[in-house]
């Protein structure tokens, strides 16, 4: 497992637009909004693809 640190995910809309396109990308996660985390079940290929994903909403992620 590998936790990204999402520090601008701000509200339930947040959450919402991460959800949706991480789901759409096949991936194995979970969203903490309190945490500010995104936590990705898989290989360093899934943890890219999560990555490039929350870039493309415009959030800045780090691999925590």
């Amino acid at each position: 497992m590998t936790t990204i640190s999402v520090p601008d995910m701000m509200c339930e809309n947040c959450v919402k637009r991460i959800t949706n396109a991480l789901s759409a990308a096949e991936l194995n996660f979970t969203v903490s909004l309190p945490e500010k985390t995104v936590t990705i079940d898989g290989c360093e290929h899934c943890v890219k693809t999560a990555m490039d994903e929350l870039d493309d909403l415009g959030f800045t992620p780090k691999i925590q």
